[in-house]
């Protein structure tokens, strides 16, 4: 009631816009939207009339929540009281898209897969609806986290979800590299305003062939999904494997991020917050945030669909060339002799794991060269 008391203070004193969108993390229902307006109600941040003069953004993180992001705005339209909300926003629903809990829950390309899956159900839920969806992305500076180039992101966005409007998040690790001169800040700014203009005005032309392709993307986001919880989620020992093998125990001690560690105290791995996570499996130079799952998924498409499928796809969905030319960067970046010394520190653990996490790193190199058709990472690059 504080925080929504002191942005009504603020807005009444320095006008509507000194207030952004009202974040919802972890939503899950339609009533986590509606109890914000209850709440700012209560707490005086209402108009004379009782319109509340704030945009409600519902942060959709796990894969879980992604998939359920159409029912629950369908449910929120449908209900008057936050219809009415809307109409005084100018019918317009800003939506945030966690990428950093979603990769941490299901592996990278389960992650980007529920992303863009749910960005061409939203978009197209707002033109039946009338409502324009602002999509906030929720981005971090690595590629687990959903980082990359973001000229690239907005170009491989689904068609019309762009519609004029970027709004992300910048990491604190990424802003001296990205805006620590002018004249690279400046050049990120004309990239970023470029894709907008691009994706908003010349959108990609209807392809016949991605009704195809959407249908290979979700079978394989299931199996990277199942193979990815399958190591990190539902092994019994895995998490004490990665205190072991990871330097986790010094990076928790670190004081230098925004947050604490750790949601709600103690616990295993889901109590984890991601940036901690990514940068433990960085810091042994493993990756495997980033890759874990996707080899197994990319095999099982090749075996499935054949290599000649995979290569098109890789070759003309934005989608698909953004997935795996990032994939293509984390393998370069990791050391896998380096993190079987990391992975030593665990003991008996370490033959475990070790064999297992080894056999998925030389699985996805060998199929991301076979689909790129090079003999080194990076080749084109």
């Amino acid at each position: 009631l504080a925080v929504l008391r002191t942005a009504g203070a603020a807005q009444a004193r320095y006008g509507a816009r000194a207030i952004g969108p009202y974040i919802i993390s972890m939503s899950r229902s339609a009533a986590d939207v509606l109890a914000v307006l209850a709440l700012a109600r209560v707490a005086g941040c209402a108009n004379a009339d009782g319109a509340v003069p704030l945009d409600v953004a519902p942060l959709f993180e796990t894969i879980a929540d992604l998939h359920a992001a159409y029912d629950i705005l369908v449910e929120l339209f449908a209900d008057p009281v936050y219809r009415r909300h809307l109409a005084a926003r100018g019918d317009r629903q800003v939506v945030m898209l966690g990428y950093s809990d979603s990769a941490k829950d299901g592996g990278l390309f389960a992650s980007r897969w529920a992303l863009q899956r749910t960005q061409v159900a939203l978009t197209e839920l707002a033109r039946a609806s009338g409502v324009r969806i602002a999509f906030f992305h929720g981005r971090g500076g690595s590629i687990s986290r959903g980082g990359g180039k973001t000229e690239r992101a907005v170009i491989a966005a689904p068609r019309g979800s762009v519609d004029g409007y970027l709004r992300l998040t910048e990491q604190g690790e990424v802003i001296h590299r990205k805006y620590g001169i002018k004249a690279i800040a400046l050049r990120n700014l004309e990239q970023s305003t470029g894709a907008v203009l691009r994706a908003s005005l010349r959108p990609r032309p209807p392809e016949p062939r991605e009704t195809r392709w959407r249908e290979m993307a979700n079978a394989m986001a299931e199996v990277a999904r199942a193979h990815y919880r399958a190591l990190v989620h539902e092994s019994p020992n895995f998490a004490e494997y990665f205190r072991a093998a990871t330097p986790i125990d010094v990076i928790e001690r670190l004081r230098i991020g925004s947050r604490p560690p750790r949601r709600g105290g103690s616990g295993g791995i889901e109590r984890l917050r991601a940036i901690p996570w990514v940068f433990a499996w960085s810091q042994n130079r493993a990756g495997l945030t980033a890759w874990y799952g996707v080899g197994t998924a990319l095999a099982w498409g090749v075996e499935r669909y054949g290599i000649d499928a995979m290569r098109e796809a890789a070759r003309d969905w934005p989608f698909f060339v953004t997935l795996i030319d990032d994939i293509e960067m984390v393998l370069a970046k990791s050391d896998l002799d380096i993190y079987a010394c990391y992975s030593r520190l665990a003991g008996a653990l370490h033959d475990e794991f070790h064999p297992r996490i080894a056999d998925e790193f030389a699985r996805t190199l060998a199929v991301v060269l076979s689909i790129k058709q090079a003999d080194t990472l990076l080749a084109a690059d």
